[in-house]
C-alpha cells in the first residue's frame, strides 16, 4: 500500500475546485459548529456515553454507498489525526485517490499548544455552518441504512 499523502488545507482547497471531495470525519456536532465550505460530513469516530472517541461502524459503509474506490478523497479532521486514520481505513478498503489534510480545520499544536501545522481557519479559507445540500451525515447515512 503506497504511503497516504499528507497535504496542507490550502492544497486541499484548490483540490476541491478541480474535484476533490473533502470529508470532513469529525463528528457532526463540530461539523455544524463550522467546516470548510463545500465538505462532506461523515464522522470516522463517535463520542460514546463516557464522552470516549470510538470507531464509528457505519464510516466505511457510509463512504462505500457514496463514493467509489477511485473517487479524489482529501480526509480533514481537527488537527490531522482521526483523519489519517480514516484515510488507511478506505486504503484497506481499496480507496486509491486519497489525501490527508495536515492541520486539519482547526490547526495542529505542539504539546506546549504552539501552532506547528495551520488549519483550515488559520489559513483564512471559506468555513461555513450549514451543510451543502446531501453533505450531512445524517442525509448520507440514511442512504446506508435507510434510519432517520
Amino acid at each position: 500500500m503506497a504511503p497516504i499523502p499528507q497535504i496542507d488545507p490550502k492544497r486541499a482547497h484548490e483540490l476541491m475546485q478541480s474535484g476533490h471531495t473533502y470529508i470532513d470525519v469529525r463528528t457532526a456536532e463540530e461539523y455544524a459548529a463550522g467546516h470548510p465550505a463545500g465538505a462532506v460530513n461523515i464522522p470516522a469516530f463517535l463520542r460514546d456515553p463516557m464522552g470516549q472517541m470510538v470507531p464509528n461502524p457505519d464510516f466505511l459503509p457510509v463512504v462505500q454507498a457514496t463514493f467509489p474506490p477511485e473517487a479524489p478523497l482529501a480526509l480533514g479532521c481537527r488537527m490531522g489525526g482521526r483523519s489519517m486514520r480514516a484515510c488507511e481505513m478506505l486504503a484497506h478498503a481499496g480507496y486509491s485517490n486519497l489525501a490527508n489534510v495536515a492541520g486539519g480545520f482547526g490547526g495542529a499544536m505542539d504539546p506546549f499548544g504552539r501552532l506547528v501545522a495551520p488549519g483550515w481557519t488559520q489559513e483564512g479559507l471559506p468555513i461555513e455552518k450549514e451543510p451543502t445540500l446531501g453533505a450531512s451525515y445524517e442525509s448520507l447515512r440514511q442512504r446506508v441504512t435507510g434510519q432517520a
